[in-house]
């Protein structure tokens, strides 16, 4: 029964590990619940002494009737026993938890089907743990489900583990395997030779139940458990810290698990949601073009569209498309009619950008130089590799980028697309407001290039729309939300709603992620971690695809924004004068700010900078000897509070030296000179039983004041001074426990600090270093701490829940 009860406590304690992935608590008590049922299903089957095949299935059971109370009660008999009707819910409920969280990133709420999801999770870990450890007797193993509650935030999140929830969980699998450890040893027999110490009644005849004395090996077990969770906690934090590694793959740039020839498929929707707040910006790339002109880099294209987000296809790259081999595909779409500018893009990326295996690169690219094995997706140009990584790497791109203009893509309409279905499939139930949204904005449209452009004119200037950090997800109602109540958020609403109301116009399109062209500084630009950003391409016919920027640009939006030239309305004709931008600027650079105080306000304002891609460079940008610095001189302190506590006691002892004890003069005086001398006698007493502690000279327990004397003075041959000082300090200390009146007590702090001396030239160098930096009487001290609370459990073990058969009998 005890093996069940730690059973259960384990898989709990293991549960806190998941409270970062929940905005909310009902989780908590939901799989508290789920754990204490299945605890009782577990108590049961011992006190019936069911077979080990058999226990699950009663924890199973038991884990049902509580969900059923908990979700379905309403459809169950006496709201407890499951029914058809019931079970239909629960899977309902199942179905729902799988879909939310799928759309939701973490912190996701704890809805129904959510905590639904969890608590059984966390049932069918304590029914595993407590066959492994309770039937089958093979605890050890019982970590192993416990260890899968760990990896699920491990998997999610990118923040490390806490501590505390570390602590506990660990806490949790130690007390299982004490638990089994007793259980185990308690069985032996009768002791024979270790005993606990305890007064013993004679008379008494020995029950069948006495049993071997366990607590000095569970003593030791705990204090290797214990040793071990605070090595684990400690020593990361004292070492210095590394670019994190992680096994499992989550989110845009989540780093690959397969072998060399797979690659990992992002989500990066989904790792917008969670990213929006870099406390400074970081520099992800550079690149210098033969026109010196910013532009967008796209990474991923995202082109299904499921209803509640956008996600990207299987890349496909054939050894034929490999970019060493010439010149990559053809751009979907693109005609001979639209003129077109060749443009030459060299780019560097960061050594610090966390792993991606897509390059950065503007649309469209015809040619890349780069070193490795990459490979072209024939739909998309998306450039990818299966081996390589982009950080560090440098390459030159050729693009042939179109330069279309009003009349062009409006002549587009009378080519027949040849663009993939997908780009045009929506689900059907698609909130009928957005469809009607859809129209109302692009009633007057003649062409679908009028449309994009009222679109891209809809959420920029005419419907109301701000730019802001808060997310509100990705489902339909969040999407109808943004579109038809809120109109807040930032580039992923903005793309991601543009790209389905063109869709609804018929316009295929697709959701790009990437960076803006960036800040221009020198002869080069830069891009940072706040020009990451999520826009709309819409793809023409003897065009191809071309981007749309949706999202408010400015002080007031994601500052590094640009509208391009071919998709703003054309001008009114006007009989007035006319505030045009200069020549070679365009509107966008126009409205952007000027002054170097603007520009500053519109970084801190565009905070977008983790939010596309997942491939930014760790926060922490110290260089590596930094780190090791830093970490050594935190493990140096850690080191060294072993000294500083020697020096605190040392100093407040000597403090205390100090005090003169004359002859009282009444009764009261009488009493405080008593306490001073006590105190001061203990204060000289204690400081030279540390010293010789840490000197390896300790006092012997039987040694009195004046045999410790003799014995230092002669086995050490002080000299006249030492050995004075020496048999003062034992006359003192010998006044006050045996003397009456012990009389006037003068100061030692001199006599202490000669026999401190004569004591330290007696021992190596060593033992001093030793003695001033570990030394071993606060070491001692610690110890002696530790064992004390370790006790304080060995307390806890003597509760019983029930009485033992002497007691029943009494």
């Amino acid at each position: 029964m005890r093996l069940t009860i730690a059973s259960g406590a384990a898989s709990f304690a293991a549960a806190f590990l998941l409270y970062p992935l929940f905005s909310g608590g009902s989780w908590f008590w939901t799989s508290l619940g789920a754990v204490l049922s299945v605890v009782a299903a577990g108590l049961l089957s011992s006190r019936l002494s069911l077979p080990a095949w058999a226990a699950p299935l009663v924890g199973l059971a038991a884990a049902w009737i509580f969900l059923t109370v908990s979700f379905a009660s309403g459809k169950a008999w006496a709201l407890v026993v499951p029914t058809k009707d019931s079970v239909a819910e629960l899977i309902r409920l199942l179905g729902v938890g799988w879909a939310d969280i799928q759309r939701f990133a973490a912190p996701v709420p704890d809805t129904e089907g959510i905590t639904l999801l969890t608590a059984g999770g966390v049932a069918l870990i304590a029914i595993a743990v407590d066959l492994l450890a309770a039937r089958l007797r093979r605890a050890a193993l019982a970590g192993l489900p416990l260890l899968a509650l760990a990896t699920v935030p491990a998997t999610i999140l990118a923040d490390p583990i806490s501590w505390p929830a570390f602590i506990i969980a660990s806490l949790g699998f130690i007390g299982l395997l004490i638990s089994d450890g007793r259980e185990r040893i308690g069985h032996w027999g009768r002791a024979v030779l270790v005993r606990r110490t305890r007064a013993v009644n004679l008379s008494q005849e020995r029950t069948p139940r006495d049993t071997a004395d366990t607590s000095g090996l569970r003593l030791s077990g705990k204090r290797i458990g214990f040793a071990a969770i605070l090595l684990a906690v400690l020593l990361p934090a004292a070492l210095p810290t590394m670019e994190p590694v992680s096994f499992f793959t989550f989110g845009v740039g989540g780093r690959g698990s397969g072998p060399g020839n797979s690659i990992s498929i992002p989500n990066p929707i989904a790792n917008l949601k969670g990213q929006l707040q870099l406390p400074q910006r970081r520099v992800v790339l550079t690149y210098s073009n033969s026109d010196n002109r910013p532009r967008y880099l796209r990474i991923y294209a995202l082109d299904t569209f499921d209803g509640q987000q956008f996600g990207m296809t299987q890349p496909k790259g054939a050894p034929q498309n490999r970019t060493e081999n010439g010149p990559l595909p053809d751009p979907p779409g693109l005609g001979p009619r639209p003129k077109i500018r060749d443009v030459r893009t060299n780019i560097r990326i960061s050594d610090e950008i966390a792993k991606l295996q897509f390059l950065p690169l503007p649309y469209p690219p015809r040619q890349i130089d780069i070193d490795g094995d990459w490979r072209a997706d024939v739909d998309t140009l998306m450039v990818f590799s299966t081996r390589e990584e982009a950080a560090g790497a440098e390459y030159e791109v050729r693009t042939t980028e179109p330069e279309p203009t009003a009349d062009l893509l409006d002549a587009t309409d009378s080519l027949p697309s040849e663009a993939d279905d997908r780009f045009l499939a929506l689900p059907g139930n698609l909130p009928p407001g957005i469809r009607e949204l859809a129209d109302e904005v692009t009633a007057e449209a003649r062409t679908r290039y009028e449309a994009a452009v009222m679109l891209q004119k809809f959420f920029t200037t005419d419907g109301g729309f701000i730019y802001s950090l808060e997310t509100q997800g990705h489902s339909n109602s969040a999407l109808a939300d943004f579109l038809l109540r809120s109109r807040a958020g930032y580039c992923e609403q903005f793309a991601a709603s543009m790209a389905v109301l063109a869709r609804l116009v018929g316009i295929p399109s697709r959701v790009a992620i990437g960076y803006t062209g960036g800040t221009k500084v020198g002869d080069h630009w830069e891009v940072g971690t706040n020009d990451s950003h999520s826009w709309p391409e819409l793809y023409f016919e003897g065009v191809g695809w071309l981007p749309f920027e949706p999202t408010p640009a400015g002080a007031a939006g994601q500052g590094s924004a640009r509208v391009p030239e071919y998709s703003q309305p054309r001008p009114e004709p006007s009989t007035g004068s006319t505030s045009e931008p200069s020549t070679g600027t365009t509107s966008s650079e126009a409205d952007e700010p000027q002054n170097p105080q603007a520009r500053r306000n519109t970084r801190e304002l565009d905070r977008e900078g983790t939010v596309a891609t997942g491939t930014t460079p760790p926060d922490d940008s110290m260089p590596l000897a930094a780190k090791i610095g830093i970490g050594a001189g935190a493990l140096l302190l850690v080191l060294l509070i072993p000294a500083g506590l020697r020096l605190i006691s040392r100093n407040r002892r000597v403090r205390r030296l100090t005090w003169k004890v004359s002859q009282p003069s009444d009764e009261l005086t009488a009493r405080m000179v008593t306490r001073r001398g006590q105190a001061t006698v203990a204060a000289v007493w204690a400081e030279l039983d540390d010293v010789l502690y840490d000197y390896g000279m300790a006092r012997l327990p039987s040694e009195t004041p004046r045999a410790l004397a003799r014995r230092l003075t002669e086995q050490y041959e002080f000299d006249a001074e030492s050995a004075a000082a020496m048999a003062a300090i034992a006359q003192s200390v010998e006044r006050v426990l045996f003397a009456r009146d012990p009389g006037r007590i003068a100061p030692m702090g001199k006599e202490l600090r000669r026999v401190r001396l004569a004591l330290a030239a007696t021992v190596s160098r060593g033992r001093r270093v030793r003695a001033v930096l570990l030394p071993p009487s606060t070491l001692r001290r610690m110890r002696q701490v530790g064992e004390r609370l370790l006790d304080g459990f060995d307390l806890l073990e003597t509760v019983r829940l029930r009485r033992t058969s002497a007691q029943r009998g009494a």
